[in-house]
């Protein structure tokens, strides 16, 4: 589990089963995925951090694929940006660079002016990859496992992040505290 958290499915089935039918495997995980929403709930402070957040802003960036995405947002109560990046949407998944560059570009910033929350090593290296700076969640890894990944911060979850303004140049002041 630690090696396919926050990757692509697609990237793990064709490491770990190189002579199997990678597409049909991939499809049957997804549809696994999909029925299995009775765990799906937001980080704690997630909604209202993305309440909080101007909606042309943020944007997600996901190792799984759209119709999953969509379902998770979804049975978690979490808005559905407009624009998003996911594994149908890449060609090289976390931690590669292209996903967090992709999704600045999306937003139309840098990467290097954006700031990448994940709780995955391979998301955190991806970011990192990409030039943003990288909020790290405590949620699923321990604390050295997110720092040797390259995290700038470490927090317990969504609910240690404020925003503190919204300047005109596109500048957004977050606040992080830890508890």
């Amino acid at each position: 589990m630690h090696k396919a958290h926050g990757r692509p499915s697609l990237s793990t089935i064709r490491e770990l089963l190189p002579d199997a039918d990678h597409d049909a495997e991939n499809a049957e995980v997804e549809r696994m995925e999909i029925e299995d929403v009775s765990d799906v709930i937001p980080l704690p402070g997630a909604t209202e951090l993305l309440a909080a957040l101007p909606v042309d802003r943020w944007t997600v960036v996901t190792s799984c694929t759209r119709r999953l995405a969509l379902v998770r947002l979804r049975v978690a109560g979490l808005p559905v940006p407009e624009k998003m990046i996911t594994s149908t949407d890449i060609v090289n998944g976390k931690p590669h660079p292209e996903p967090y560059s992709k999704g600045a570009r999306l937003l139309g910033f840098a990467a290097q002016d954006c700031v990448v929350f994940e709780d995955a090593p391979a998301g955190i290296r991806s970011g990192k990859a990409a030039q943003s700076r990288v909020v790290a969640f405590r949620t699923t890894e321990r604390d050295e496992l997110l720092r040797e990944s390259g995290a700038d911060w470490i927090v317990k979850d969504a609910s240690a992040v404020r925003v503190g303004g919204v300047a005109n140049d596109n500048a957004i002041t977050l606040l992080l505290r830890d508890r």
